[in-house]
């Protein structure tokens, strides 16, 4: 990512996801499971989650104080990639309804996140590929 401004939009954008997680957890934190007084999600899966969107925030923060860093890193080929796989993984988190796919796309988005962070442009490519697998399963392609 030569452009400092791109990366920032990365880490907007990781932002963007891991405020999409909370307010999906908050969501089935409120909805009750059918036929009972307990949430829709269990204790664990919102625990998992939870802990996600914490990591997913310490990420994007971390890749806004290093974008000088990481603009001179090589990145700037995988650029269009991350901001589109990142939008399209936000998308998905706004209509999964299980809540095992909800920690899945986390998981991955941890895991891309962490790619960037390193720097190593060699280090994207599982992330990215394995995201956009699954973002593609649960989204029709635009």
């Amino acid at each position: 990512m030569a452009d400092t401004h791109n990366i920032i939009a990365l880490a907007d954008s990781l932002s963007a996801c891991a405020d999409a997680l909370h307010t999906r957890l908050m969501h089935a934190l409120r909805q009750p499971a059918p036929g009972g007084q307990a949430p829709a999600i269990s204790q664990g899966a919102a625990q998992a989650l939870f802990e996600n969107e914490v990591i997913l925030r310490q990420r994007a923060n971390g890749i806004y104080l290093d974008a000088a860093r990481l603009s001179a890193s090589g990145l700037d080929s995988a650029q269009q990639q991350l901001l589109d796989v990142t939008a399209r993984a936000r998308d998905a988190i706004d209509r999964i309804d299980r809540a095992k796919d909800l920690i899945d796309i986390a998981a991955e988005l941890l895991s891309l996140g962490a790619a960037v962070a390193t720097g190593k442009p060699e280090r994207l490519v599982a992330p990215l590929e394995k995201l956009k697998h699954h973002v593609d399963a649960l989204l029709p392609t635009r």
